[in-house]
């Protein structure tokens, strides 16, 4: 999450050209909505495989996500023009270019303003979230704007643990993900990040340089978790 906003703020101070990250938890965690201050007391403490779940907090809204067999997304990028759902729909549509060309068809979620009172993110699907034909949410979103500047950050959901998923939101609430790929986590993962990355040059029209984080870049992000 520090490293999300450390790149909208130099994004937005022209350091920084538009971003496609992909990121997973180590260990599991809960990011809770940048709004959302009401939560199970027990997730301060949950233990899963001899660890302890991290509770961070997202600079995006929404409700709680628990991210474990998930990949994460981020776009930062600045120049869209429209209103906040047309952002979205802008943004969005590199992900179901994406997960077209896996033989996955997304369509956009219908749930209303009733999202706030569940505090699963995945527990409904809104306008902002994509989800599989049989109505299953894959992947929810979330948005920043600083100015002209806007962080898009997801959670698709490739491989969740039910027992895990059950231990933070309650049991007859996991909603299994079907994904007719027959592939094993990391060739997974990286089969959806290169088809991502092949959607977003098309969508975007643009190119991608790799480029990892200096020292440097990790000691000014260090102070965005204090």
């Amino acid at each position: 999450m520090a490293i999300d906003l450390y790149l909208v703020e130099q994004h937005q101070l022209g350091l920084m050209p538009a971003t496609l990250r992909f990121y997973s938890w180590s260990p599991p965690a809960i990011s809770l909505g940048y709004h959302q201050h009401q939560y199970p007391d027990r997730w301060q403490n949950l233990i899963w495989n001899g660890r302890a779940l991290d509770l961070v907090r997202r600079p995006t809204g929404g409700r709680a996500v628990l991210h474990q067999g998930d990949l994460t997304y981020a776009v930062v990028m600045s120049g869209l023009s429209g209103s906040r759902t047309q952002a979205y729909k802008q943004i969005c549509e590199f992900l179901i270019q994406g997960w077209r060309s896996l033989g996955i068809q997304l369509h956009y979620g219908t749930a209303g303003r009733g999202y706030i009172h569940n505090p699963n993110c995945f527990g409904t699907a809104t306008g902002a979230d994509l989800v599989l034909k049989d109505g299953t949410k894959l992947i929810g979103s979330a948005q920043l704007r600083r100015g002209d500047v806007i962080l898009q950050h997801g959670s698709m959901r490739l491989e969740p643990d039910e027992e895990l998923f059950a231990q933070v939101f309650g049991k007859d609430v996991f909603a299994p993900v079907k994904l007719p790929l027959n592939l094993q986590k990391e060739e997974l993962v990286r089969t959806v990040m290169n088809a991502l990355v092949a959607s977003a040059k098309n969508c975007f029209y643009v190119d991608f340089a790799v480029q990892p984080l200096s020292d440097r870049e990790w000691e000014k992000i260090y102070l965005y978790c204090d």
